[in-house]
């Protein structure tokens, strides 16, 4: 548990003191020339469903055989720093406050386009109508952040690398690189594996924002199937959004005063969701840690 808070600690700092040096370590490279290597030279196993096993299971037990040889090994400091760093590198690939300001302050049309493409790094639609946005911030919040956090939780390392390689396999341009049948098992893998994080993201949603709202807003998008579909994730968000904005609004005209201007406040308040929601899950981590040192 202290591994993954120093570790989100570690990732947030390099996200925001040197954001060109956090993109540029996250890009992969590596597996992106193994993709290519399966695609010149694979054959036939590649082709089946089967090459989402040759494309993920070398990385992952080259990953899995280094955290059992750091195992125990001077009072399990190599095995911190493997997950700092494994957890560090696999957040984002891009710092997500820093794109939705972006996009906010983008002054033309073209600025603001290519602001929605680096929000949209991770996976999504690029319309640019405000209810899309608010669902792309949280399916990147999602993608960009607590999918690794919740798996790297779960399995350590292993778990956090497996996410980030099944995604970018998925939904990064690196799905260009993958044959059809391959690229569709990826796909359905992904849903499943971002199934259960988008339910406790949804939960979690309605904790720091209004409740009544988020619960009403999961149950008509059905987020109570077992579907390994995550699109009741936008349908909470956006209704917990607006459900803010008119409180927002209403407490303005109670107190007699102006709403204070501000550009898309839609955005803004979802990144702020975003914010509540990961500070909710890192001082559950917290308390964790502690009861831990307590006991």
């Amino acid at each position: 548990m202290f591994t993954t808070l120093a570790a989100v600690l570690v990732a947030l700092a390099l996200g925001h003191v040197a954001p060109a040096a956090a993109a540029s370590l996250r890009r992969f490279d590596g597996f992106r020339r193994w993709l290519g290597w399966l695609d010149a030279r694979g054959g036939k196993a590649w082709q089946g469903p089967a090459g989402v096993a040759l494309a993920l299971l070398p990385p992952l037990l080259l990953m899995a055989l280094l955290a059992w040889l750091l195992r125990g090994v001077l009072f399990g400091l190599p095995s911190l720093l493997l997950g700092v760093a494994v957890l560090a590198w696999c957040w984002g690939p891009r710092d997500l406050d820093r794109d939705i300001e972006a996009i906010i302050d983008a002054d033309d049309a073209a600025t603001r386009q290519a602001a929605v493409r680096n929000l949209q790094a991770a996976g999504g639609s690029l319309r640019e109508d405000i209810p899309s946005l608010v669902e792309a911030t949280v399916l990147n919040a999602l993608r960009r952040w607590f999918a690794v956090l919740f798996w790297f939780l779960l399995l350590g390392p292993v778990g956090a690398l497996g996410y980030r390689l099944l995604a970018l396999m998925a939904e990064s341009p690196m799905r260009a690189r993958v044959p059809v049948e391959p690229l569709a098992l990826a796909q359905r893998l992904l849903g499943w594996i971002e199934w259960p994080v988008a339910q406790l993201m949804a939960f979690s949603m309605a904790l720091v924002g209004n409740f009544d709202t988020a619960w009403k807003a999961w149950r008509q998008a059905h987020g109570e199937r077992l579907a390994g579909n995550i699109g009741f994730l936008g349908a909470v968000a956006r209704a917990s959004v607006n459900a803010e904005l008119r409180e927002d609004a209403h407490d303005y005209t109670e107190a007699g005063l102006l709403p204070v201007w501000q550009r898309l406040p839609d955005l803004r308040d979802a990144m702020s969701l975003v914010w509540r929601m990961l500070l909710l899950w890192l001082a559950i981590l917290a308390l964790l840690v502690i009861a831990g040192w307590v006991t």
